[in-house]
C-alpha cells in the first residue's frame, strides 16, 4: 500500500479515535485497582517503582514509549514508522484525561463502581485497539517490539504474543504493578476480541 493510500483522512481519524479509546481504557483499568492489561501493568510497575502518583500514569507511559520507540528504531526499524509516532505523541495526555474522567465519573471507590469502571475500561481498550488495527497506519511501540521478536525467533504471532504478554506481566508484577482480574481477562480475551472487532470495523468503514 502506498503512503498516500495509507494515510487518508479516514484512516488517520480512525487511528486517533482508537488511540484515544485505548488510553481511556488503560486509565480506567488502572484506577479500578483490579489489575491492568499486560502493557498497562508495565506502566503501573514503573510508576510505583519511581513513586509517581497514579494520576500521572500518562507521563510514565510517555517515557516508556519513547524509550521503546528508540530501541525499536535500532533493532526493528521496519516497524518504527509514522504510525508508531502518531500513536506515541498523544498517548500520555490521553491517559491523563482518562484518569481524570474516571475520578469524575466514579468519585466513590466502592467495589460496584470499580467493577463498572473495569467493564468500561476493558471495552474501550478492545474497541480502541481494534480501530487502530482497522486503520492500518502502523503499529504501536510494544506491538512493533513483539513483532521484531517474532521475526528474530521465527515463532508464530500467537506464540510470540503469549510469551511477550507473560513476560510483561511478570516484569510488571516485580516492579509493583497491579495484577488482578482485569489482567487475567485481558490476557485470555484480547486476541479473539480484537480479531472479531477489527474485522467488523473494516467492513463497517469499508477499509
Amino acid at each position: 500500500m502506498q503512503l498516500r493510500e495509507r494515510f487518508t483522512v479516514k484512516r488517520i481519524t480512525l487511528a486517533m479515535v482508537g488511540i484515544f479509546l485505548v488510553c481511556i481504557g488503560v486509565a480506567f483499568n488502572n484506577n479500578t485497582n483490579l489489575g491492568n492489561d499486560p502493557v498497562g501493568i508495565i506502566y503501573d510497575g514503573i510508576r510505583v517503582t519511581f513513586g509517581v502518583p497514579k494520576i500521572n500514569l500518562g507521563m510514565v507511559s510517555n517515557f516508556i514509549n519513547i524509550g521503546l520507540l528508540v530501541l525499536l528504531f535500532l533493532v526493528g526499524r521496519h516497524y518504527a514508522n509514522i504510525g508508531s509516532l502518531m500513536y506515541l505523541i498523544p498517548y500520555g495526555f490521553f491517559v491523563l484525561l482518562g484518569s481524570r474522567f474516571y475520578l469524575t465519573i466514579f468519585p466513590t471507590n466502592t467495589m460496584m463502581m470499580r467493577v463498572v469502571g473495569g467493564v468500561i475500561g476493558i471495552t474501550l481498550y478492545y474497541v480502541g485497539i481494534s480501530l487502530f488495527i482497522c486503520a492500518d497506519i502502523g503499529v504501536d511501540p510494544f506491538s512493533g517490539f513483539m513483532l521484531t521478536i517474532r521475526d528474530r525467533t521465527n515463532w508464530s504471532v500467537r506464540r510470540t504474543k503469549i510469551t511477550f504478554d507473560i513476560a510483561l506481566i511478570c516484569i510488571g508484577i516485580l516492579l509493583g504493578g497491579k495484577f488482578g482480574i482485569i489482567t487475567l481477562i485481558t490476557v485470555c480475551t484480547t486476541g479473539p476480541a480484537i480479531q472479531y472487532l477489527s474485522e467488523k470495523f473494516k467492513k463497517l468503514f469499508r477499509i
